[in-house]
């Protein structure tokens, strides 16, 4: 059954206090990839397309284990765990120039995203926590003409540690001035999910197509919807009332 706004998926963190309410939230922090790009499968591309022509070992989960993590992590796994002979530096320039010529081409916006980000920015201030790199964070803001509706966008290569880390997220609340229990996030993927529940934020799924999150991580969430495009300011209004 299609699950939006008219029949949310409610499931508290298993952790918390059981008579805990959602606070009504100030701010609203959305995820890059998977959640308002259609590119988790685009990196992946990109990355095993310079394994392969770099001589390294590809193998059929490295996208998966690769998801949520900072660019220099990435970068250092594809060298010592997928054998690629070029130094972290150069893996890292040789993925997202790849991604970044792609976007150039055609930007790869999840149907719904910008109008998403654009009404909820009327009523909340609005974050982005990726894992994405800063270049590829700030061409698609650009290119979108999201670029003056986030107010802070932090990319998980400024922070100590990716997610499933609650580093970016924190960093995130700290720039826009909100406590995390005051902030919801906007996660597709498992590490993204636990990163944001880590942090201490409220989180609701849009579960990735080409990676869905587990079923563990899916029960970290207040609530599940199937696009971005139902992410709106009455959702945000019925999972914090």
């Amino acid at each position: 059954m299609r699950r939006g706004v008219a029949a949310l998926a409610v499931a508290r963190h298993p952790q918390a206090d059981l008579g805990k309410t959602v606070r009504v939230p100030e701010a609203v922090i959305y995820d890059l990839d998977g959640v308002l790009t259609d590119s988790e499968q685009l990196w992946t591309e990109a990355k095993q397309a310079l394994v392969r022509e770099r001589g390294g070992q590809w193998r059929d989960a490295a996208g998966i284990e690769m998801m949520g993590m900072s660019s220099p992590e990435w970068s250092a796994f594809m060298r010592d765990e997928l054998g690629v002979p070029l130094s972290a530096e150069e893996i890292n320039a040789g993925v997202v120039g790849w991604l970044a010529g792609r976007y150039r081409r055609e930007l790869p916006l999840i149907p719904g995203a910008v109008e998403s980000v654009r009404a909820i920015a009327q009523h909340y201030r609005v974050g982005l926590a990726s894992s994405a790199n800063r270049e590829v964070i700030d061409l698609v803001l650009t290119e979108s003409g999201l670029a003056d509706v986030v107010a802070v966008s932090v990319s998980s290569e400024e922070v100590a540690l990716g997610k499933p880390s609650p580093d970016v997220y924190l960093e995130v609340v700290s720039r826009l001035g909100v406590a995390p229990d005051r902030s919801l996030a906007i996660e597709d993927s498992s590490n993204g999910l636990r990163a944001a529940v880590a942090a201490g934020l409220t989180a609701i799924a849009v579960p990735n197509p080409h990676y869905p999150p587990d079923a563990a991580a899916l029960a970290l969430a207040i609530a599940t919807v199937t696009t971005v495009a139902e992410v709106t300011p009455a959702l945000i209004e019925r999972v914090s009332g």
